[in-house]
């Protein structure tokens, strides 16, 4: 064989070993380890797109209050319905040793209001998962900064639903200091563009345990069938002696909680220096540190596992006060008694709405949507996490038009106990005040010594924060324009006044 030919062949395979360690990561490393370190570990990538909202409530807050636009050009597009964006032309490496990728993407976002002053670009918007980071370059008044450290992101193997925090620098971006540390929209990178130089990487090493050793069942994700896929036996015997075949399908619930911070966004606003406010927990409910959510507590009802049905009710009741004038409150509302109600995955979250001295029984509030409609128990408990609450239209009303029909509020945590031995999980929306009254006022301290935040921050201490909200950028909002474009607060001012002239 000629010596060309042979230094072909050489590097053709030494090609192959690289492509095949950096898909099938849980390789022996007996056999892998002379063909690693003969190769490159840089792996080029093409073809990736990254789609990311990043936060819900500050696209809504541009849109609606700052009456402002969001641009997406040069490659990048905008959901609709206000919805996330995506960022095209993803191009980058993957490091066949580190298992991290590091990409870059085409596209930049325009976001400018003239009503609260602020025009700002956002471009080369990159993600690293090595650093586990989302960057970009972004220009404000004609000056633009690289690589600025927007969100920090929690790495997953598949790369899709990436939970992300923004970053204080984010918080400077975009305007509200409540925005450092709290949760933005989820991340996707994904690619749409195969190409055969471009294996799909396994980014996080930490989840690479569970992958599969064939290249094939990496590159494709939904062939994956990793262990962590199927219950294990232990989770099966969990299962089977968890005394649910004893305990009838259907009956009366023995005990329960349910978990809702309401929306992130209006507990900052509540407390902020605009509304300058408090929220008080109280008859059963309690309220987490930090302005955190509410878990209203001693459930009573009844279930049908074979039906897929649910029907609870709940003690206890949160009220929110603000905009006080000589006595007076302008924002008065509070939220009682309860209820949530599921059918085959989907239902509603009802309660007793008293607006300044008004009340109205039985207010639908929500539409919830479970991920699954499966309400099997598990050592006599029913559990449903993360259930989506979305504002219905009488929750519309309810608000005064504070937000609009549609808009996603703090998700639901449900737990009730099927008997009354039963434990209830802890540890969503715990609390360190007392059941009896919690409150939360302008100046962050909650009664019994309780310190909270005026900006809301992450949302509390619980496992499922409430984070689908948050602050109104301050630094756009002078006091006044505040106080004229929240339409909560307008709309209640007006009926004060109006009820005070008659």
């Amino acid at each position: 064989m000629p010596a060309s030919t042979r230094a072909t062949t050489r590097a053709t395979t030494a090609r192959k070993l690289a492509l095949a360690a950096a898909v099938a990561v849980t390789l022996g490393a007996g056999a892998l380890t002379a063909a690693t370190t003969a190769s490159a570990t840089e792996v080029p990538l093409s073809g990736y797109e990254l789609t990311w909202g990043i936060k819900q409530s500050y696209r809504t807050y541009v849109t609606t209050y700052a009456a402002g636009t969001f641009t997406a050009a040069d490659g990048a597009t905008q959901a609709a319905d206000n919805g996330a964006f995506t960022f095209t032309g993803g191009s980058g490496s993957y490091d066949s040793d580190a298992h991290t990728v590091d990409l870059g993407f085409r596209g930049s976002l325009h976001i400018v209001s003239q009503l609260h002053g602020f025009d700002l670009t956002l471009s080369d918007v990159k993600f690293d998962s090595g650093a586990a980071e989302i960057t970009a370059d972004v220009t404000r008044n004609g000056t633009t900064t690289d690589d600025v450290p927007l969100a920090t992101v929690t790495v997953t193997r598949e790369m899709t639903g990436m939970t992300t925090t923004l970053t204080q620098q984010a918080a400077d971006v975009f305007g509200s200091a409540g925005y450092a540390g709290a949760a933005g929209d989820p991340l996707t990178v994904v690619q749409k563009t195969t190409e055969s130089t471009s294996p799909s990487p396994s980014p996080s090493a930490s989840t690479s345990a569970s992958a599969s050793a064939s290249p094939s069942a990496s590159v494709s994700p939904s062939t994956n069938t990793s262990a962590s896929a199927s219950p294990s036996p232990s989770a099966s015997a969990s299962a089977s002696e968890s005394g649910s075949e004893e305990t009838p399908a259907e009956g009366d619930i023995a005990d329960g909680t349910l978990t809702w911070g309401v929306k992130e966004s209006f507990r900052t606003y509540v407390v902020g220096s605009v509304a300058q406010g408090r929220i008080t927990a109280s008859d059963g409910a309690t309220q987490a540190a930090g302005n955190g959510v509410f878990t209203f507590a001693d459930a009573t009802g009844s279930y049908d596992t074979d039906a897929g049905t649910l029907s609870a009710a709940f003690e206890g009741a949160v009220d929110f006060k603000g905009h006080e004038s000589n006595g007076t409150y302008g924002l008065d509302l509070t939220l009682g008694n309860l209820r949530a109600t599921v059918d085959g995955g989907t239902g509603e979250l009802t309660a007793d709405v008293t607006s300044l001295g008004t009340t109205t029984k039985n207010v639908a509030l929500a539409d919830l949507k479970a991920d699954s409609a499966d309400l099997t128990p598990e050592d006599d408990v029913i559990t449903l996490d993360d259930v989506t609450a979305t504002l219905t239209e009488a929750g519309a009303k309810a608000f005064s038009g504070y937000y609009t029909a549609g808009t996603d509020l703090d998700p639901v945590d449900l737990a009730v106990a099927l008997t009354d031995d039963a434990q209830l999980p802890s540890g969503d929306g715990d609390s360190t005040a007392t059941p009896t009254a919690t409150a939360t006022d302008a100046s962050g301290t909650a009664s019994g010594g309780v310190t909270g935040s005026t900006t809301g921050g992450t949302g509390g201490t619980g496992g499922s924060l409430a984070a689908t909200g948050s602050a109104l950028p301050a630094a756009a909002l002078g006091t006044a324009a505040a106080v004229t474009v929240a339409a909560g607060a307008g709309v209640v001012f007006a009926v004060r006044r109006r009820r005070t002239e008659a």
